[in-house]
């Protein structure tokens, strides 16, 4: 059993710890990582974020061989689907981005505990083997949790990982199931629906809302259901799985309307859980070491990420804020800086979040909705990708951009996009709007021609005045 002693000790290495602790370690901290995976990285990095890239980015180029080419002039042969070769490339980005951040471990001199990490009192940790022995107790002059979120599970709906699977599962499938049904219409079931559908399979997504894609503007939610619908997939909204049975032929489960009302079964080969997540907690010792929850039961945090024990801090999705890998990053940074002195800041009204599917979906700041509710005069910009030069060049005018600035100060307020580069186009809005900048200003910025990036000028000068291509 090792005992030793540090400036910092990270529990979990997800995008949250392991930038956090790199970090601390650029600051001339002694910095130990404790995490219970054989490799780093998280959910994300393992079993999420990247692999789930992979995967969407393989679909993509598979559906745009077999019925896309054919306008460019490019005539090839109906594709066939080598799937293993797919899942092995998916494994190979992961190892490689896995491997990735061992290389920036040793090269920052991280001291990396493998097992899970238990909170005795402030300033000490155990790291736990598999058995539940303690292996190592690490002395920390500072604690910070990164242990992110696992699946929430759905009462009825009991996950195998075979033929009811979780979005870890639903990576991992060993075969293209001919029919899939995706419980939730989130980010996580929209995406691996998306790639499942590429491949073949008959999908049909069952919400409990009467929407998807709960938290984006209204008016893009609208168009980008039609645009998922026309590429086949099925939306039963407004709907509630109630009981799942699984037999060798596949999953039968029981649907009613969320308002009540006769139910229906419908047959799947498999049945993805992609309700949302929840914080990771379980097994930290945070009732032992005196560190509150809130009633939302992620862990309660001041300004400046310290919990209710001095010495003991938490970022990233087991504290309030959009649960992404992003946001668990800059908490990260934020946290190792302030725990050294600096002043470490995240604005967490501008956080970016993105659905990559195709058309992708991207924005920032507030929706049309909130800003309603919260009775401010706005005014809008929009921009259809059809009138963008490169986007018809490029074959992809699905979507728009949407601009939503005060109505007094023209500050910009929230930025939209649905189209095919709206992950990326979406860094400008940031950047924008992390400097307070007005409609006129985007506008006012000479953007290359002909470039997609063209839309959001043009939409920043339709909610300042009047777009010029429109």
């Amino acid at each position: 059993m090792a005992e030793a002693s540090f400036d910092l000790v990270v529990i979990g290495a997800g995008p949250g710890g392991y930038v956090a602790a790199i970090r601390a370690s650029q600051l001339g901290m002694k910095v130990a990582m404790v995490e219970k995976r054989t490799t780093l990285g998280g959910t994300c990095l393992n079993v999420g974020c990247i692999p789930s890239k992979a995967l969407l980015q393989s679909s993509h180029l598979f559906e745009e061989v077999g019925h896309d080419l054919a306008v460019h002039g490019i005539t090839v042969a109906a594709p066939t689907l080598d799937f293993a070769q797919m899942m092995k490339r998916k494994g190979e980005v992961v190892g490689a981005t896995t491997k990735g951040v061992e290389f920036l471990f040793k090269k920052n001199k991280i001291t990396t505990f493998q097992g899970a990490g238990r909170i005795d009192k402030a300033g000490a940790v155990s790291v736990l083997g598999a058995d539940g022995a303690v292996k190592d107790t690490l002395a920390a002059k500072n604690i910070l949790i990164a242990s992110g979120s696992e699946v929430t599970p759905l009462p009825g709906v009991a996950i195998d990982e075979k033929k009811i699977v979780s979005s870890t599962g639903g990576l991992e499938l060993t075969e293209v199931p001919k029919r899939l049904v995706v419980i939730g219409a989130g980010i996580i079931g929209l995406e691996l629906g998306s790639v499942w559908r590429r491949l073949g399979s008959d999908v049909t997504v069952v919400e409990f809302l009467d929407r998807i894609a709960p938290g984006i503007d209204d008016e893009i939610t609208k168009h980008f259901q039609r645009a998922l619908a026309k590429q086949g997939l099925k939306f039963k909204l407004g709907s509630k799985v109630t009981k799942a049975e699984t037999a060798a032929s596949g999953v039968k489960l029981t649907v009613e309307p969320a308002k009540g009302g006769a139910a229906e079964t419908l047959e799947a080969d498999v049945v993805l859980v992609a309700i949302g997540r929840r914080p990771f907690v379980e097994g930290l010792g945070l009732d032992k070491a005196g560190v509150k929850l809130t009633q939302r039961g992620r862990i309660e945090v001041d300004a400046h990420f310290q919990t209710s024990v001095p010495g003991i801090y938490a970022i990233g999705d087991v504290i309030d804020g959009p649960m992404l890998a992003h946001k668990a990053s800059e908490d990260g940074v934020a946290c190792v800086e302030t725990i050294a002195g600096q002043k470490g800041h995240v604005n967490w009204d501008l956080v970016p979040s993105v659905v990559y599917t195709q058309p992708e979906v991207a924005w920032v700041g507030k929706t049309e909705e909130q800003l309603k509710a919260a009775a401010v005069a706005y005014k809008i910009g929009k921009y259809p990708f059809t009138a963008d030069p490169r986007s018809r060049a490029n074959g992809t005018t699905e979507g728009f951009v949407k601009v939503l600035a005060d109505k007094g100060t023209d500050k910009v307020l929230g930025v939209h996009i649905i189209g095919a580069e709206a992950g990326t186009m979406i860094a400008e809005a940031c950047v924008a709007m992390e400097f307070s900048a007005s409609a006129e200003d985007i506008g006012r910025i000479c953007h290359a021609h002909p470039t997609v990036s063209e839309a959001i000028k043009e939409a920043a000068l339709a909610a300042w005045d009047k777009p010029i291509h429109l």
